[in-house]
């Protein structure tokens, strides 16, 4: 039969520090850290997990005092991660939340806007709604 690989428990932290963490959970060690995203010049407001819907690759998405939002791609278990400039919104960005499928991204900034945006097939990133 097949053997059950077990679970991975992993998790993604935002900080003073401007960094985003990610760290994974060893039952021997408890919480360590696996890796450190560094791109923020300001205080990492929010960060959030994608759902990847059975691919391979691990996104991330952080939010910044500094007004930037990135996204952070792994395209493979334990691979370097890659960023990719969202937007600079200008003002501090509060808040992200992905929707169900993971491919479509709810911003929340201090310029009271909320702006949603989507990957297309090219992996660009493109707004496709904002409301007050």
């Amino acid at each position: 039969g097949l053997s059950q690989q077990p679970a991975v428990k992993r998790l993604v932290s935002s900080g003073c520090d401007n960094l985003a963490k990610i760290w994974r959970f060893d039952d021997a060690l408890g919480w360590k850290e696996e890796h450190c995203l560094r791109a923020h010049t300001d205080w990492v407001r929010d960060v959030c997990w994608s759902t990847n819907m059975g691919l391979p690759m691990n996104t991330i998405a952080s939010a910044g005092q500094d007004g930037a939002v990135f996204i952070w791609t792994q395209a493979e278990p334990g691979g370097e991660w890659a960023k990719t400039l969202l937007n600079d919104f200008g003002a501090p960005v509060w808040r992200l939340s992905w929707s169900v499928m993971g491919n479509i991204l709810a911003v929340s900034d201090a310029n009271n806007l909320v702006t949603v945006w989507k990957e297309s097939v090219d992996g660009k990133w493109d707004q496709i709604s904002a409301t007050e």
